[in-house]
């Protein structure tokens, strides 16, 4: 599905509220520029609140995002590129998947498919 391309600008939020930061593996092609994001590219989620219901709650934040959809078409440095239509999903410390990643905002000037 097609949709704007991520950047390194980009807003992204795990589902409990924490923020993504994406860190670019190679800025080689950039949009208003920011690098653009691909699968190569480090998705790290800090301020993730989330606990395992316990008796004692057990801390179990998300702290990475995992693309299991990327674009299928568009690449850039290699690596296939991310974008609104892609799907991600956040992932514990353990490897768990918590929920999918949320796009908040993009850039709106190019679209990948």
């Amino acid at each position: 599905m097609p949709g704007h391309t991520l950047t390194t600008a980009s807003v992204l939020v795990c589902p409990h509220g924490g923020q993504v930061r994406i860190t670019a593996a190679a800025a080689r092609v950039t949009i208003a520029g920011a690098a653009v994001a691909t699968t190569a590219d480090t998705f790290a989620v800090t301020g993730c609140p989330f606990q395992i219901p316990a008796v004692v709650p057990v801390p179990s934040p998300c702290v990475r995002v995992q693309w299991l959809v990327p674009d299928l078409t568009a690449r850039a440095g290699g690596a296939a590129t991310v974008s609104r239509g892609s799907a991600g999903v956040c992932l514990a410390a353990t490897g768990a998947p918590q929920g999918p990643v949320g796009i908040v905002a993009v850039q709106p000037l190019v679209s990948t498919a």
